[in-house]
C-alpha cells in the first residue's frame, strides 16, 4: 500500500510540474510582448522627438538667414528680403533629380548640385542667395529624417507694393514631417501643420517680423 501511494503522489507531482511550466511560459510571453511594445513606442517617440529638434533649429536658422540678408525697404519703414526667398521650388529639393535614388541628403546634400548656385566663397546676387539659403536649410532638415518639409510663407500687410513679403510683415518658417498613430490610438493633429496635406503632418512654426 505504501508503495502504491508513493507512485501516486509522484504522478501527482509530474503533472503540476508541467502546468506550472506552461503558465510560466505563457506569463514569459506576455512580459516579452509588452516590452517589444514598449521599445517600438519609444523609437517612435524618439524619432518624434528628434524630428522636432532638428526642425526647431533648422527654422532658427533659416530666420536668421532671413535677418542677415533682409534690406532696408524702399516704400516702407522696416526690412524687406528678396522675393525669390518665397518662391516655393527653391525647397525641398524641387526640381532636382538623384540617378541614385537614395536618400534625399545622400542625393543632394553631399555636394551642391549643378541647379544651386554655390554662395559659399562667390559672390551671389539676392536671388541666388535665396536659393543657396533655401538649399541649405533643405539640407539641414532632412538630415535626421528625409520626411521633414520646408516652407517658408509671409501674411504680406500690403498688397500694393512689389514686395510679397513687405516691411513690418509676418514671415513665418514651417518645417513639417508625416507621423504614424501609436497602437491604432490615432493622434490629436495641429490643424495648422496639416492644411492641405492628405496624410497625418506634425510641425514646427517659427514666425518672424523683421
Amino acid at each position: 500500500m505504501r508503495i502504491q501511494r508513493s507512485n501516486t503522489l509522484q504522478q501527482r507531482q509530474t503533472g503540476v510540474g508541467m502546468i506550472e511550466v506552461l503558465v510560466t511560459l505563457f506569463i514569459l510571453s506576455v512580459g516579452l510582448l509588452g516590452v517589444a511594445s514598449l521599445q517600438f513606442i519609444s523609437s517612435l517617440s524618439n524619432s518624434d522627438a528628434l524630428s522636432r529638434s532638428q526642425s526647431v533649429m533648422v527654422a532658427q536658422q533659416l530666420s536668421e538667414r532671413l535677418r542677415a540678408s533682409a534690406v532696408m525697404s524702399q516704400v516702407g519703414d522696416g526690412m524687406v528680403v528678396d522675393n525669390a526667398y518665397f518662391n516655393a521650388d527653391i525647397y525641398n529639393f524641387n526640381g532636382l533629380s538623384c540617378s541614385g535614388g537614395g536618400l534625399p541628403f545622400a542625393c543632394f546634400c553631399l555636394q551642391i548640385p549643378a541647379g544651386v548656385p554655390d554662395c559659399r566663397g562667390n559672390s551671389c546676387s539676392a536671388a541666388e542667395l535665396a536659393a543657396f539659403d533655401a538649399y541649405e536649410a533643405s539640407c539641414a532638415a532632412v538630415a535626421v529624417n528625409p520626411g521633414i518639409e520646408v516652407v517658408l510663407t509671409c501674411d504680406d500687410n500690403d498688397g500694393g507694393d512689389t514686395d510679397l513679403c513687405s516691411a513690418g510683415s509676418r514671415h513665418r518658417v514651417m518645417l513639417a514631417w508625416p507621423v504614424e498613430s501609436w497602437q491604432d490610438n490615432e493622434r490629436v493633429l495641429n490643424a495648422e501643420c496639416n492644411e492641405g496635406r492628405s496624410t497625418p503632418h506634425d510641425c514646427v512654426v517659427v514666425e518672424i517680423t523683421l
